[in-house]
């Protein structure tokens, strides 16, 4: 009996000996466009549903000011994946940034709304030569703001705000109307502060209009941690849809708001991301060029071929909770 236990307890401290410290979880760093906006949501809900550790990754989220900030972030190595539109995408590989929309996130402007104080008379025809607040030049809510200028053949000044910028400047009149996204757009209507006078959900046809977008070299050093990061947000996105409750109570939490505000970016929002993610699916590319051509109406140039623009190497596979 005594030489059995000093003969496991020999084997055991050479095992402890000779097997080192543990592996250290790789980091992925997330851009996210802005605070009060859905990929916030989707991220902060893998990070405390622990499913990027569940994947082996240590996730550092950064909230950048708007989504062209976001992307300038990748580009200067700031973040490893970032949300934006496939635009960006598009004319960052004309200016030497390469990188791909790597996972479809969303297939619409939903909650996205042309905005102006509750007391104005503004209609969009009657935007001539007014003050539009945007988040930033060549963000998302730019995009629409351009779209909007030729569709409706209408010219106003774009004013480049911030994402936290949007709503004060807006409620106090320092801009005549705002392009904003939800929850915000749901919060100032239901407060009575502001109406609505476009809602891009519905004014603008169905495109690629986010995704999921790594650098070239990032997806070729590292395409484990790619796919793995892929996992843990398509993971997130599984849970909210499965978990009304606690998604709505986080919304309220994170972007302090009733919960009644936090239930329509619920229903109206998070309910509409796409659940499947893959760029191989055989709607995406006529999306993507669709997304690409909205973009060009808007005025974006030097943009490259929908095949440029996206990867179908990955397919997510959502990490369970």
């Amino acid at each position: 009996m005594k030489m059995s236990r000093r003969l496991a307890l020999s084997s055991l401290a050479a095992a402890v000996l000779f097997a080192g410290p543990a592996a250290a979880a790789e980091t992925i760093r997330v851009g996210l466009p802005t605070k009060t906006f859905w990929p916030t949501t989707v991220a902060e809900t893998a990070v405390r549903q622990k499913l990027f550790e569940k994947e082996g990754l240590k996730a550092e989220l950064t909230i950048y000011r708007s989504g062209a900030e976001t992307f300038e972030g990748m580009a200067a190595g700031a973040s490893d994946i970032i949300l934006d539109p496939p635009s960006l995408v598009s004319a960052g590989r004309k200016k030497g940034v390469m990188s791909r929309v790597v996972a479809n996130a969303t297939m619409g402007n939903f909650g996205w709304q042309l905005m102006v104080p509750a007391k104005s008379a503004l209609t969009v025809d009657a935007l001539q030569g007014k003050k539009v607040g945007i988040t930033a030049a060549g963000s998302g809510s730019d995009l629409l703001a351009q779209w909007t200028s030729q569709d409706k053949k209408v010219e106003f000044n774009r004013v480049p705000l911030g994402g936290g910028g949007l709503v004060p400047n807006l409620l106090a009149g320092n801009v005549d109307a705002a392009v904003v996204y939800s929850p915000l757009s749901f919060q100032i209507a239901k407060s009575g502060e502001a109406k609505t006078i476009l809602d891009y959900a519905t004014a603008v046809p169905p495109n690629l209009t986010a995704g999921w977008i790594v650098l070239d070299r990032f997806a070729e050093s590292k395409p484990q941690v790619v796919q793995k990061a892929l996992n843990a947000l398509y993971g997130a996105v599984r849970f909210m849809r499965a978990n009304r409750d606690v998604t709505i109570k986080l919304i309220s939490e994170l972007y302090e708001m009733p919960p009644e505000i936090a239930a329509m970016e619920y229903e109206q929002t998070i309910m509409k991301l796409e659940t499947d993610g893959s760029m191989s699916a055989a709607n995406v590319p006529a999306a993507v060029q669709l997304s690409l051509d909205l973009a060009r109406l808007g005025g974006v140039k030097d943009l490259v071929p929908v095949e440029d623009v996206i990867s179908t190497r990955f397919k997510p596979v959502p990490t369970k909770p």
